[in-house]
């Protein structure tokens, strides 16, 4: 996601569109924290703005807000319909000079946590491959793909490119459902949701023994003993990049994960007192602007719109607090 400034004022009349993910979440700390929060310029601002019709969701849907509302900004299929999830992967495939037409997914090594009754995923961020060790793994896990026609390459040593016809009609789950949860809940789904069970299963087996998680076991670090795959999908042939992106402001993103909500407060009044502040100013200038705010259900997005006399008045008169608006989420 991108994490861009915004424009200087007055240089461009395209409307500012920022997506903020994670406004609001659904567990019980986040409702208590966001009730006590204060946020000023947000409470200016939303009154100045239209409301556009909100993309409903549950904490459930394999897809969360933020990224289907980035995936509509970029002109992507937004996974709202499980046939056409966003195809991440294939994106940053195009941006590295592959040919159209392929079927391409994220491939995360991962650690899994085996319980009694449900297994857990950490985040692959947190096994901290260096570039040696994503190498290593890679030896010895693409041969092994290969044999179902799938081709492997590192993009970063926690996340890699996978290509093959078995992600083409594949519904999978983005990462941020899966962390810290069951993973039986979001396995994938499709035509070749089979044969990826079967090769993380395999997987397990192959790495149980291999140098490297021996290494880091002795080291007292986390094993990679298996994967998951995300942004699985094609890129429609048609797509052509917007001219200007969305901006991502992801602050708030980290701390939600943890269950972090003091952190999240904190960063919730930073956002507020920094990038909303001079939104609400490109606002006041006559500048158009998008807003869209995302909690783990459902997103809503705010756009610049004419505004009769008595709508100004009515907005100031009648200004409700945004975390009635954040609540919804």
């Amino acid at each position: 996601m991108s994490d861009s400034k915004l424009a200087p004022l007055g240089a461009d009349p395209t409307p500012q569109a920022v997506i903020v993910p994670y406004a609001a979440a659904a567990p019980e700390g986040a409702r208590a924290a966001l009730s006590a929060l204060q946020l000023p310029h947000l409470d200016r601002l939303l009154p100045t703005l239209q409301a556009a019709p909100t993309d409903e969701g549950d904490e459930y849907h394999y897809i969360p807000p933020h990224e289907r509302a980035l995936a509509r900004a970029l002109g992507l299929p937004d996974g709202v319909s499980p046939a056409a999830p966003p195809p991440w992967a294939a994106h940053r495939a195009q941006q590295q000079g592959a040919a159209p037409g392929t079927a391409w997914a994220w491939f995360y090594p991962c650690h899994w946590l085996v319980g009694a009754d449900q297994i857990q995923m950490s985040a692959p961020s947190e096994l901290a491959l260096s570039e040696r060790e994503a190498q290593a793994l890679l030896a010895v896990l693409a041969p092994f793909f290969a044999e179902d026609g799938i081709t492997l390459q590192i993009d970063t040593p926690e996340r890699w490119l996978a290509s093959g016809e078995v992600f083409r009609d594949l519904h999978s789950a983005a990462l941020d459902r899966v962390l810290r949860r069951d993973i039986q809940l979001w396995l994938p789904e499709g035509p070749g949701a089979r044969t990826l069970r079967r090769l993380q299963s395999e997987t397990q087996m192959l790495l149980y023994t291999h140098p490297l998680n021996e290494a880091r076991q002795a080291a007292r670090r986390p094993v990679v003993n298996s994967f998951w795959v995300s942004g699985s999908g094609v890129l429609p042939a048609t797509w052509q990049a917007p001219r200007q992106a969305p901006t991502v402001w992801d602050t708030l993103h980290q701390p939600a994960l943890d269950g972090d909500w003091a952190a999240w407060s904190a960063a919730w009044q930073q956002l507020d007192a920094g990038p909303v502040r001079e939104l609400l100013q490109r606002s006041e200038a006559g500048q158009p602007i998008e807003l869209t705010l995302c909690g783990e259900r459902s997103a809503r997005r705010w756009h610049s719109a004419p505004r009769s006399l008595g709508q100004k008045l009515k907005g100031w008169f009648q200004r409700p607090r945004c975390n009635t608006a954040l609540e919804a989420l």
